[in-house]
């Protein structure tokens, strides 16, 4: 049996394998995803997470080393205590498991991805209001993804670090999705805007370093007359990278509700992000069409974090992992299928 460790390892080198593809091949020459590249690219991201899925259907369980009945039912209360494990073989035990897990990462992966959107449309003003030439987008965009993924592994484990000494933890998560999904409704409307002047980083980094005053081709660091300067777009990566910290704060919790396996939250995070950048260059071009996604991932916070705040009570009645699976897959299909029958009228102008 492969040990827990080998496989982390082994998945995070796959994945920075994959990235690094990306960058060297893919994205070799500098330009915006055209609609069709775009679309291909997403299908082939969803595709591998869909891969990891049925690895887990047949192996899930070597990420905890389950070799027995006893570890069987160790991991089962410590993740998933609503399993009804009891008087099933081994082999029985580790088959409900396996399926439960491919449940929760199908559950965490769809909740990520959906409000990665969220993160997008941030993502878009920001370049937007930079003024990012098309073709940095890209680079930019790839540095952003590979500290991304660095710094939901860090959040990740310690939260599950923390659920596990403090179990009050979840009922801190789930008053705070409820409140951030409640205020996302509230004001799914408003216009956002972003003024480079006047954002606090900016302001930070113009005081405290040597801003170069244009871009520099897609280099984020320059060096001129023996002084070394940072560019506007190592600005916009920064950016980039605070904006996915504070996402991380609502998109974090919100799969803790889903499962408590740190494994699978991470696992269902870097699946969702990996797939951010060609999830961009799609929504760039279709952000119109689907106008009352921002209402479905407000009701999706709000789900998450009642499951967060009843999830002693749902565990008891043996709420199933596939419930959230329907519930987010309903959701994100309302959402699509009312905004194709009531289109919006104005539209968000970016660059394409």
């Amino acid at each position: 049996m492969i040990s827990q460790e080998l496989l982390l390892v082994l998945f995070c080198l796959a994945i920075v394998a994959i990235l690094i593809f990306d960058l060297t091949v893919i994205g070799k020459n500098s330009h915006v995803l055209s609609f069709k590249e775009a679309t291909i690219w997403t299908a082939v991201w969803v595709s591998l997470a869909l891969l990891f899925y049925v690895f887990i259907l047949h192996y899930g369980d070597h990420f905890h080393n389950i070799k027995n009945l006893d570890q069987m039912a160790a991991i089962r209360d410590k993740f998933a205590p609503q399993l009804k494990l009891d008087q099933l073989s081994f082999e029985q035990a580790v088959d409900i498991y396996r399926k439960n897990m491919g449940m929760e990462f199908l559950s965490g992966y769809l909740i990520e991805y959906t409000l990665s959107m969220d993160n997008v449309f941030v993502i878009m003003l920001i370049l937007s209001a930079f003024s990012v030439p098309d073709q940095y987008y890209k680079h930019v965009l790839f540095w952003g993804i590979m500290g991304a993924i660095v710094l939901r592994f860090l959040f990740i484990f310690t939260g599950a670090s923390l659920i596990q000494h403090f179990e009050w933890v979840l009922l801190l998560f789930g008053g705070f999705l409820v409140f951030t999904g409640i205020k996302l409704f509230i004001k799914r409307n408003e216009d956002e805007k972003i003024e480079p002047q006047d954002h606090w980083l900016v302001k930070f980094l113009s005081k405290h370093t040597k801003v170069y005053p244009r871009y520099r081709e897609d280099k984020f660091v320059v060096k001129e007359n023996k002084i070394l300067y940072i560019t506007p777009l190592f600005v916009v990566l920064l950016l980039i990278e605070v904006t996915d910290v504070i996402f991380a704060t609502d998109s974090i919790p919100a799969i803790f509700a889903v499962t408590r396996d740190p494994f699978l939250v991470f696992f269902s995070n870097i699946f969702a992000i990996i797939g951010l950048r060609s999830l961009f260059f799609l929504l760039l071009r279709v952000i119109n069409l689907f106008h009352y996604l921002r209402i479905g991932i407000s009701c999706l916070l709000v789900f998450v974090g009642f499951k967060l705040l009843f999830h002693s009570w749902l565990d008891h009645i043996g709420f199933k992992s596939v419930y959230s699976l329907y519930v987010i897959l309903l959701t994100l299909t309302v959402c699509i299928v009312a905004s194709i029958l009531f289109p919006k009228k104005e539209k968000f102008n970016l660059p394409v």
